[in-house]
């Protein structure tokens, strides 16, 4: 019995902690408090980059012409639509889909406010989305002056939904031109755009009369199965002039994500809160562990006069700081997953808890605590064992 009992050791860094619950509890709400903000701020960062590229994800194309001249989604801009066609050359391109691509003017049917609204215009029989189902409502765009709505766009935008749902005929004005709304889509709010509507390119040349003639702003491209991607990206990169880049599919998204997350200051300042976070726990942290260690100093000189050595008493110090990293980050990330919901609910922010991002916030929350662990163990180097007797 003595034996086993012998080989047990007293789980002296957990005592500690517990013994003032008060501390333990005021340690684990900042450490908490400080993954929280790093988890709103990563989230809030990835969501809107995300967010940037829920149109791209969408289109049915495994190669993206676009302008050199385009900088953005908000900021495209055209080239020859010929080029297109000459894509077509190539053995492995089965098929192609012009795109024009604008911000216009909306006019809310309901407060005669006007918003700028992200149009789309192609062609209602080709492919545009992956999305099955829009090859059967894009058949009404084919009578000129109709449009197909995004319902997923913001409420600034009017209730044109709810008046579709219910039967109303729904007529507005985009740049000053009447449209009727023919049906509804599901695509979302972007970081670019607030709504999204679908018409054909002959109704969206009328909208935006002064484009100029065999322009467009987007060209897909799709390929036969089992065609190299890259393999036509070289050969279209050879034979289309200076006028047109080319990319692949995921290549337009990055595209995209790349515009707002180096062009803008959008990255720096979600990261900079985050290393505020990091910043506020490292000081919490060390403040419970620096107090914590400052009061059981004669203890510790104790144990030190007992035989044990220093090296073995930081050691309690790092336990400690690894202890509160794991209390701390179970609310922390539980308060994450509750936010997220919310954010996507009031915002359509598509932030979800991903994996990646959990494992990263857990990571800087063990650093902070075992940073503050360090600067804490400085203190138990005052332990002299001689003061004490």
């Amino acid at each position: 019995m003595s034996g086993f009992w012998g080989s047990r050791r007293i789980p002296l860094a957990w005592l500690l902690l517990t013994r003032q619950p008060a501390r333990l509890a005021v340690a684990l709400a900042g450490i908490a408090f400080a993954g929280i903000l790093m988890f709103m701020q990563f989230g809030f960062r990835d969501g809107l980059f995300d967010a940037s590229v829920i149109l791209h994800r969408r289109f049915d194309a495994d190669i993206v012409l676009i302008s050199p001249r385009s900088s953005s989604s908000v900021s495209m801009a055209g080239f020859p639509r010929r080029r297109l066609v000459q894509a077509m050359a190539d053995p492995d391109v089965s098929g192609i889909t012009p795109v024009h691509w604008n911000l216009l003017l909306w006019r809310n049917p309901q407060t005669r406010g006007t918003r700028s609204i992200l149009a789309l215009g192609f062609e209602p029989g080709d492919p545009l989305f992956r999305d099955p189902g829009l090859g059967e409502k894009a058949g009404v765009l084919t009578q000129r002056g109709r449009v197909l709505f995004d319902e997923r766009s913001r409420p600034e935008f009017g209730p044109v939904a709810q008046w579709f749902r219910q039967g109303r005929t729904v007529e507005s004005e985009i740049n000053g031109v009447r449209v009727r709304v023919a049906g509804l889509i599901q695509i979302g709010a972007s970081f670019g755009a607030d709504g999204n509507l679908l018409t054909s390119g002959e109704t969206f040349l009328q909208l935006l009369p002064n484009t100029p003639s065999g322009s467009i702003e987007l060209g897909l491209v799709r390929l036969r199965p089992g065609a190299d991607r890259a393999a036509v990206v070289r050969r279209l990169e050879g034979i289309l002039p200076a006028d047109v880049r080319v990319l692949t599919r995921e290549g337009f998204i990055d595209f995209e994500r790349d515009y707002w997350r180096s062009s803008t200051a959008i990255g720096f300042i979600f990261s900079l809160g985050a290393a505020m976070g990091f910043v506020v726990g490292c000081v919490i942290v060390y403040q419970i562990l620096y107090s914590d260690v400052s009061d059981h100093l004669p203890e510790y000189a104790t144990l030190m006069a007992m035989g044990y050595r220093l090296t073995s008493l930081l050691g309690v110090v790092a336990r400690e700081g690894l202890l509160l990293a794991v209390l701390g980050f179970v609310p922390a990330y539980a308060a994450g997953v509750s936010l997220y919901v919310l954010v996507r609910s009031a915002t359509n922010i598509p932030v979800y808890m991903e994996t990646q991002r959990a494992l990263l916030v857990f990571s800087l929350i063990v650093v902070m605590c075992m940073a503050s662990a360090g600067l804490a163990m400085r203190r138990l180097g005052d332990a002299d064992p001689a003061e004490i007797f």
